[in-house]
Order: C-alpha cells, then structure tokens, then sequence
C-alpha cells in the first residue's frame, strides 16, 4: 500500500497540463487549454484543461477530473498504479507499506496480464544480459544491427532461450499462473503441453503510451523456414495491435515538440532512427494503418511523414492505406530511400546531419508524390493515365478540407497535364456518389432507430431544483471564500397600513456564510444526495481554512464526487473552445456580479420550493374533509411571500 505521505506529494507535485500533454497535444486557449479528445473520434477540440483548477474535463464523452483521473480513465490504471506513474514522473520517492496476500489476489483479471507482460519484459532483458546464449546470440545480433548498449536498455530489448518451457516454467516457479501466461500469448497451452511462443527470438517489447508492456514482437535468428521471421503477441485484453504504434511511449513528447510523426514500417527502423537522434518516429510494427493508429499520432501532431524502403513494389503496396491519413484531415508527406535502403540501414550508414538533410530534402506532399508515381506507370497509356487520374482524384476526395480539395486538384492539374475543369467535374461525381452511399446508410441507421425510439420514453423535463443545487455547489466552489456585500430585504410591517414590506439592509459577509445562513433560515434541503454531501463538505472546509484550494478539495474527495466537482467547475471552460473573443463576443464575467448570483440562485430556489408548497396545499384541498380554509389562508401566505421574493428577485436582475 502506499502511504497517505507520498500521494500528498504526488497531487501536490503534480501538473494536470503536463500529465496529459504526453498523450493529448494541447494548445492555448485563454487560460486554459484545449485539445482532440482521446477518447472519442473528432476533428474539433472538445478537450479542456485548467491549470489554474488541475482539473480536465471532455465534452465530447463526459468524463473529467484530475491527473490521476486521467491515467485511470485512458491508461485504465488503478489508483495505486497512477500514483507510481506520477511518483516516477516527478522523481517522487514511493514510500510503501507491504500488501497482504489477500491484496495481492484481489488483484483482476487485466491487472494480471500487465504483472506476467512486465515479469516477462525483465526475464527477457535478464536472459539477454547475464546467459551464455543471450549473450552470444541474442546481445550479438543487436550489436550486429549497430545498436548501443544505452539504447538496448532504452527499449528493453531482450532474447528468449531455444528452449521450449524456459520461460514457462520460470514463470510458473515464481508464482505467476498459468492461465494468465496463456491469455497474454507467451505461453502456448495445447492439451496437456506448455511452450513458449516466443523460443529462440530477440524481443522488442511493446509499450503503452504511458509506458506499461502490452505485448511483444520477437525476430527469429536460425533458418527454419517454416517460422515465421517475426512473430508478435496474440490479441488479448490489454493487446490491441490496431490500436497501438511500436515507440509511441518514446516517441510521443519529439512528436508534439517537431510537431511531425515519422512512421516506418519496423522495429530496427525506430530504433535506428532513435539511437541517430531523429526520435519523433514510430512504426505500424508490418500491419496495415488503422484509423485508431492515425488518431493516436493526430492526437500529438496534425503533420505525418511516411518513410517507405527503395523497394518500388512495397511502396506501391504501402501506398493505398495512406488515404486513411487523409480521411483524417491529416497533412501527409512521403519520403523513400534509395533502392536497396531502408530506414533502418539508411539511419545506420549515414550521419544525423546527412539523415536529416535527406529527410527535409526528399519529403514530399503526399498528393504530389502519388501523382509523380502514377504518371511514371502509367507510361503514356491513355487507358491507364485515366485509371490514374481517377485514383488521385479519389484520394483528394477524402480530404475534409475544401480548400485543400481545390489547392490539390490545381496541383494535379499541372501534374497530368489535364484542364482543371475535368478534375472538378471528377470530384463532384466522387462527392456524390459518397454522399448518397453516407445518405444511404444513414436512412437504414434511422429506421432502424426510429423503432428504439418509438419505445423509449418521453424526455424528462428540466430538473429546476437539480439545476439551483448545482448551481448553489459551484458557487461555493468558485467563490466560498471571497467577501462580498450583500443587500438584503428584511420584511417589516408598516406601521401605517398593517402591509408587509421589503426594507434593505446592506451588509458584508463570505459567500459560504451567506449561502449557509440563507439555507438554516428557510430549513431549506438539498434533494440530491450528492450535492448534499458535497454541500456539508465544502462548508465543513471552507469553516475550517481561509485558504481554500478547490485541487487539495478534489484530491481528498471520492471518485464519484471528484467527477461530479470536475463537470460542475469546467462547464463555464466550454465556451472558451470556441474563442468568443476572437469573434468579438464578450462573454459576461461572473467575478463582477458575485453578490447577484448569490442572492439570485437563493432567491429562485426559495421560490421555487414555494410553489412545490403551494402545489402539496391544492393537492390536500382535493382530499375529502380536508379544512379548505385554513389550506386556503396557507396558500394566500405563501403566494403573499413568492409575490415579495418576486419583486426582491427582479431588482437583483435589474
């Protein structure tokens, strides 16, 4: 267990901006920042960070929170795990208290395939460095390859025995079970026999953004050539090949800092490229480009380089996936080798300086590129150079950007030397037919829906008191400590004609006091269970420290009500996404009405309360026997009352 000492010093280290920045690109806006959502597919920031709050929060799914939070929610860490991320992030000493064996079994299922994937990562690395055979095979390949002893370490390379339970059975004697050997792919399990998957292969292991190994890749060294020259892990729980790029862990701050991704085909590539210097590199580790892949680099970068072998077959081969990127509204550029080169060996023969000049020099427009390639095959065939045309066309086709779509066709234009006109009259029919086919689609999605929602229920009113209790948390939340002066309309007999009336009364108070007053005075009740906890907790803080920070109050909350703070305190933060003030809209500062808003939300829900009185009184008029004149006098008076808070609650708008 870790002690309550070291998680005060993570929350209190901690930046909520930094934390994310390694997996979201963020840009200013304001005060804050915004973002692509990481956690659902868009091409318009709905991500908000605060720096002044810590908190997060994504409009687009929902969820928010703090740093810990985040992890939990994209990394799926425990609790505990997000501690250590950001203890080891900010050069934290964890100070830890031992867990029973009743803690370790409770440990789940996927947690489980996260221990036996890092047990097996420091087995493998063990078994390279300190064995007879990985050292004279496994470190001996890697050295072959040029790479150095700081960079085998870096990415935790390793060499997996030609044994055929090696590493099975080590594992099983150190109290890791089999099935979860099995599940992650390291164990193959077939009637009665075990066996290692990965026997006789250099391992390059597979991590996570935030670090964590989700799996392997292992090259096999002998000639058997019924086995296959690389073999990764098998789909799992924590192993999603469509959804991961090899290096992005190590890749991920060059990427956001060049704001380019380079991306190779291999495992060498990036390493080479790495150990070079260029480090904004990552690899499809040899499957096709899935759009999950693209949204993992778009969420760092809006630019991507795609680095292809000499080899013209493979690029012709490669090439067709690149229309993913596009579809994206990503700027591509491609850049091969000469033949014979790859990446890898590229990197490995020539100098950072030569590598990078080759890079900036040869890099070009991805339109462009194909474009240049196609007139080559096509060769002067008018057959052909048709086929051609309409297959650039396609690709521009599925750039989101209009004026893209057009600077592309000019381009392509002079390229195929054919009018611009023709390509246009291309393109719309290609719009077209992606329209009706999208419209299509959607009709079928529609009926479909159409008979859910004839099940469904009708649509819930608005919540008024919901909205007012809300209302009053983030109040308290925002302003609890501040003082303000408050007017208040003291009810008062005139002395002349017997009447009620509102006689103000000016006095200064914090915000926190005024609310809880108010609400002593009238006995007034939160309905929802949450506010009210939240309620009697922020009063409970606020009583006790004029220093109150709203972190520290999220930090040592419970998950459910740390979220539901979160929301409450990012909905104003929303607006900013849209850049008001750029578009010459000033939005109202709340900091100058405070004493309004305060008497405002009391007010309405004071009001509020007293029509659900006045309607429970009509409703017991309606039972037989009821005394209709003493419920009658009750109504007058509370009607009495509303019409006096109505006049109060109108000068506090005006």
């Amino acid at each position: 267990m870790i002690t309550q000492n070291t998680i005060s010093k993570v929350f209190e280290t901690a930046r909520v901006e930094e934390v994310i920045g390694d997996f979201v690109q963020l840009k200013k806006a304001g005060s804050n920042f915004k973002g692509l959502s990481p956690f659902s597919d868009e091409r318009s920031p709905s991500f908000m960070v605060s720096p002044v709050k810590q908190i997060w929060k994504d409009f687009s799914s929902g969820k928010g929170g703090n740093a810990v939070t985040f992890l939990m929610e994209h990394e799926h860490f425990t609790y505990p795990e997000a501690i250590k991320y950001l203890a080891k992030k900010y050069n934290i000493e964890i100070e830890e208290t031992e867990q029973s064996d009743e803690q370790r079994e409770q440990a789940n299922a996927r947690e489980s395939l996260y221990l036996v994937n890092a047990y097996a990562n420091e087995y493998f690395q063990k078994t390279l460095h300190k064995t007879d055979p990985g050292k004279a095979i496994g470190y001996s390949y890697f050295k072959e390859r040029g790479f150095n002893e700081d960079t085998i370490k870096k990415f935790n390379l390793g060499y997996s025995l030609d044994e055929w339970q090696a590493f099975t059975d080590d594992a099983l004697g150190n109290g890791y079970q089999l099935e979860f050997l099995e599940k992650t792919g390291l164990t193959i399990v077939k009637e009665d026999k075990r066996f290692d998957r990965f026997k006789g292969r250099v391992m390059f292991p597979i991590h996570s953004m935030s670090g964590r190994i989700l799996g392997f890749g292992g090259r096999i060294l002998s000639n058997d050539k019924k086995a296959a020259k690389y073999l990764n892990s098998p789909e799992s729980q924590v192993y999603h090949k469509s959804k991961i790029l090899y290096g992005i862990y190590f890749a991920k701050q060059s990427i956001a800092k060049e704001d380019n991704c380079y991306l190779v085909e291999g495992y060498t590539d990036v390493i080479q490229f790495y150990q070079k210097g260029i480090k904004n590199v990552v690899a499809s580790s040899g499957t096709a480009l899935t759009p999950e892949q693209i949204r993992l680099v778009n969420r760092l970068t809006n630019n991507i380089t795609v680095l292809f072998d000499g080899d013209a077959a493979g690029i012709r081969a490669s090439i067709r996936g690149i229309d993913l990127i596009l579809e994206q509204g990503m700027n591509v550029k491609v850049c091969t080798f000469p033949e014979g080169d790859d990446p890898d060996s590229f990197a490995k023969n020539n100098t950072l300086e030569e590598l990078t000049l080759y890079l900036d020099t040869n890099a070009k427009d991805f339109i462009q590129y194909k474009a240049s390639l196609l007139v080559k095959e096509a060769n002067n065939d008018p057959i052909k150079k048709a086929e051609t045309i309409r297959e650039i066309v396609n690709s521009i086709a599925k750039i989101p950007d209009h004026i893209k779509k057009e600077i592309y066709i000019q381009e392509c234009s002079k390229i195929m030397d054919i009018s611009e006109d023709v390509l246009f009259s291309t393109l719309a029919q290609i719009d077209k037919k992606t329209f009706q086919e999208a419209n299509k689609t959607y009709k079928q999605e529609q009926k479909a829906f159409d008979v859910i929602r004839q099940k469904e229920q009708p649509q819930k009113k608005i919540d008024i008191q919901y909205e007012l209790e809300r209302k009053i948390i983030e109040i308290l939340l925002l302003y609890g400590n501040t003082s303000e002066e408050f007017e208040d309309l003291v009810l008062k007999e005139n002395e002349t004609t017997g009447d009620l009336e509102l006689e103000p009364v000016i006095h200064k108070s914090r915000v926190f006091e005024k609310i809880y007053l108010d609400l002593q005075d009238d006995e007034m009740q939160f309905s929802n269970m949450s506010f009210k906890k939240l309620y009697y907790t922020l009063i409970d803080n606020l009583h006790q420290s004029e220093e109150f920070s709203t972190r520290s109050f999220i930090n040592n909350l419970e998950q459910d009500l740390a979220s539901e703070v979160t929301s409450i305190l990012m909905d104003d933060e929303k607006y900013n996404l849209h850049d008001w003030e750029r578009k010459n809209i000033i939005t109202k500062d709340k900091n100058n009405t405070i004493a309004q808003l305060v008497t405002q939300t009391i007010l309405s829900l004071r009001c509020y309360l007293i029509d659900q009185k006045v309607q429970e009184y009509q409703n017991e008029s309606i039972v037989e026997g009821a005394n209709t004149t003493s419920i009658l006098e009750d109504v007058k008076d509370y009607v009495g009352l509303k019409m006096l808070l109505s006049r109060k609650l109108g000068k506090v708008v005006s």
